[in-house]
């Protein structure tokens, strides 16, 4: 063997595994290509041993071996990176890509549970017949208002995180069979609208909407945007599109709703946090509505703003 000719036919890629194994923090590519480039060293110094045992080549070769090895089973440790490059990275670009879906729904919920109110408010019938009779107004109030405060923050807390999150997976989960998602989103907003309606009949629609308000942007939020990306998984196998696949469109779209679903987990978290603690707190409504209006705003700052700045990063491609 040339060992020479070798050396020019190989020495690139050992050049970029020194390259590689001197950083201290690689992207998941180039993890990849760290380990692809390993693997090839460690096989040509199989070579060199065994057909042409030079002691220089060799013991350079013998020395990056060890470096990669060493390298690859540090980038194996437990390490919070991969965490911080999703919430960084991913779910932001995943919550951009898929925004007209979920703003979409957002609308068209709010303006038809308006409209619910509207019109519930609009013939006084349709609040009898919802509550099989007309409401004693005080007692539908205090029960509104200690519906949040009844039981331990703690209790309270878990209860609506479990109760949101699952409502948010089903309607991630339906959204392939599409009209599924409506029901489950109506069905809720109805409960929503009609008491609301009942409120405002009763002259507490201030009422209603500050103890809404401070919970209610994050939570409705994170109930479309599982909704709306429910949508869009549903609507990949319908029209794929010209470059993917029918099964290559609905893979590539439920990655994407995968990484939404966990990312909604912990936005449900922070909802569920607000309505135990802040909703039924002492505070003045302006503060606890001001709480919950100012997380709401970066939320969709993270998700639209940061969202589109890290969409083309390799962090942010590398989960598509």
């Amino acid at each position: 063997m040339d060992l020479d000719a070798y050396v020019a036919e190989h020495g690139g890629e050992w050049r970029r595994l020194e390259v590689l194994v001197a950083r201290r923090r690689l992207n998941p590519a180039e993890v990849d290509e760290m380990v692809l480039l390993y693997q090839r060293a460690a096989t040509h110094l199989s070579i060199v041993r065994s057909r042409t045992p030079d002691a220089v080549i060799l013991a350079d070769l013998s020395r990056l071996v060890l470096a990669g090895r060493a390298a690859i089973n540090r980038s194996e440790r437990l390490s919070w990176r991969p965490a911080a490059d999703f919430v960084a990275f991913g779910l932001p670009a995943a919550l951009y890509r898929t925004r007209w879906w979920w703003l979409t729904v957002s609308v068209l919920m709010v303006g038809a549970a308006w409209g619910l109110i509207e019109y519930a408010l609009n013939d006084p019938t349709v609040l009898q017949d919802w509550f099989g009779a007309h409401p004693d107004e005080a007692q539908l109030v205090d029960d509104f208002v200690n519906y949040y405060s009844e039981d331990r923050a703690a209790t309270f807390f878990s209860a609506v995180w479990v109760n949101n999150a699952m409502l948010a997976a089903q309607c991630l989960a339906a959204g392939v069979l599409i009209l599924p998602v409506f029901y489950l989103l109506g069905t809720n907003l109805i409960n929503i609208g009609m008491m609301g309606a009942a409120m405002f009949d009763a002259g507490a629609g201030d009422v209603y909407l500050t103890y809404i308000a401070p919970h209610g942007f994050l939570e409705l939020t994170a109930l479309f945007i599982g909704a709306g990306v429910g949508l869009r998984i549903g609507w990949s196998w319908i029209a794929p599109g010209p470059l993917m696949t029918r099964r290559e469109s609905l893979v590539h779209w439920a990655k994407q709703g995968m990484i939404v679903a966990v990312g909604m987990v912990f936005v449900l978290l922070v909802s569920g946090i607000l309505e135990a603690y802040v909703t039924p707190s002492p505070l003045p409504a302006p503060v606890r509505v001001g709480i919950g209006g100012v997380l709401w705003v970066l939320f969709l700052a993270y998700a639209l703003v940061w969202g589109k700045a890290v969409q083309s990063r390799p962090e942010a491609l590398s989960s598509r």
